[in-house]
């Protein structure tokens, strides 16, 4: 029997269809075995300790096991062609009477059979790779086998893939979890200013890590989202965030951030309690797709007494101008990437003052985002933006240095029995400055 040519390659190409995971792969692997051998059943099996477990199984044929069928290995053919009692060749099992001993020989019947080990990069065996017909077939050669032996070793490369991959979400769900349960995280607050008065008006509660210096909080989130915990690990934060109300002098807001996935599983609402809605606001994060935006609407509903609603991302984000009117908003925040170089950049104040435009429409305060010099922050002003964010006016500082911050900046006098044990902070010292401590 000879295969086409093309058939090997063909199946070396990348899957077309990236949303495919790895066992279709392994799939696709088998059934292009299957039809370039004329095969009726081909399957990938693994060893567990002393028993064989069926892993992918294709065949049209309505088979008495399938995936997930475990049997101890000694009882079929892919252990004994392992260790060299039979051939990975069998034309015919009547061959070999050995073949009598296991049931599946008559059970299936078990006519040609094509076997060979699937071994990882390491040399290890994983399990083996078979494919078959139940009728005998002496026009099987060695060629034959070697594509089964191609075959298998790109269904071994794409199973260590998987493996190594199942490594990585396993770590990372220990380690995030372990971050969970523990409270490993702390929170800093970067100031909102005014642009026409440069007082800070409130703050945007930011979560930090421990391992700040090589992985930033977005990998954190969108890590614990790929492993199941994006809900667990966003309310840690949300949680934490709420904690610091109360180092948020009055007169001033604090904006806390949840994706829609949070919003709509109702966590974040009842996290909120009976929260101030003049002095909170969510921050609604687009950093994935929003897949039902009238349910993120009906969610935001009942969390509109208890906290006023942004949108962040604003010109970065999924959600349309259609959507957001549906989210009812009280504020917009525009995305710094609209922010950057705006002075500089004829197209970036175009579409500023359109936002500004929509925002006064539907009755919405614009806040910019990631100003960094004072060339940005005049033409987002003069542009009709009434509140920003960013290095011009202060890096995300620690919460007891956030607080003297607003205080210094809105000219708030300190109670004499809550007395900062520290000289004016320097926005520019960023979160290198340590938290400062009172003493009453």
């Amino acid at each position: 029997m000879t295969p086409d040519d093309n058939s090997v390659s063909n199946a070396l190409l990348p899957n077309p269809n990236p949303d495919t995971g790895p066992d279709d792969r392994v799939d696709r692997i088998l059934d292009a075995v299957r039809e370039h051998l004329g095969v009726e059943i081909a399957f990938v099996s693994r060893y567990i300790d002393e028993d064989r477990e069926l892993m992918n199984v294709r065949s049209d044929l309505d088979l008495p096991m399938g995936p997930g069928y475990r049997e101890p290995k000694e009882n079929g053919y892919c252990w004994h062609v392992l260790q060299g009692n039979l051939p990975e060749l069998i034309q015919d099992p009547a061959d070999f009477p050995f073949t009598e001993e296991f049931a599946i020989t008559k059970m299936l019947p078990v006519g040609c059979h094509l076997n060979v080990p699937l071994r990882l990069a390491d040399g290890s065996v994983y399990g083996s790779f078979c494919a078959l017909s139940r009728k005998p077939d002496r026009s099987m050669t060695e060629r034959d086998l070697g594509v089964v032996r191609a075959f298998a070793q790109l269904a071994a490369e794409q199973i260590e893939t998987t493996l190594e991959e199942d490594t990585r979400r396993s770590t990372l769900h220990k380690t995030i979890s372990q971050l969970i349960s523990g409270d490993r995280l702390t929170i800093v607050h970067q100031p909102i200013h005014s642009l026409d008065s440069n007082e800070p008006v409130g703050v945007e509660c930011l979560a930090r890590f421990p391992d700040a210096g090589s992985r930033g909080p977005d990998q954190w989130f969108d890590e614990a989202e790929e492993v199941g915990l994006g809900t667990e690990l966003e309310m840690l934060a949300v949680r934490s965030a709420l904690a610091t109300l109360p180092y948020v002098p009055e007169g001033h807001y604090m904006s806390v951030n949840a994706s829609p996935a949070t919003i709509i599983s109702g966590a974040l609402e009842q996290a909120l309690g009976d929260s101030d809605g003049d002095r909170l606001v969510i921050e609604v994060t687009e950093h994935q797709q929003v897949e039902d935006f009238q349910a993120l609407a009906d969610a935001l509903r009942w969390i509109g007494p208890k906290a006023k609603i942004a949108i962040d991302d604003v010109g970065a984000g999924y959600a349309g101008l259609r959507h957001i009117v549906d989210l009812e908003p009280d504020i917009l925040k525009l995305d710094m990437s609209l922010t950057r170089d705006i002075h500089r950049n004829p197209a970036r104040r175009a579409l500023a003052a359109a936002m500004v435009a929509f925002s006064n429409e539907i009755g919405c305060k614009l806040i910019a985002e990631g100003i960094e010099n004072e060339q940005e922050r005049n033409t987002l002003q003069e542009l009709g933006v009434t509140m920003g964010q960013g290095y011009f006016f202060s890096k995300p500082l620690p919460v007891i240095a956030s607080q003297q911050w607003l205080m210094q900046n809105r000219g708030i006098m300190v109670d004499e029995d809550t007395v900062f044990a520290a000289k004016p902070i320097d926005p520019s010292q960023g979160e290198d400055i340590a938290e400062l401590r009172l003493r009453a």
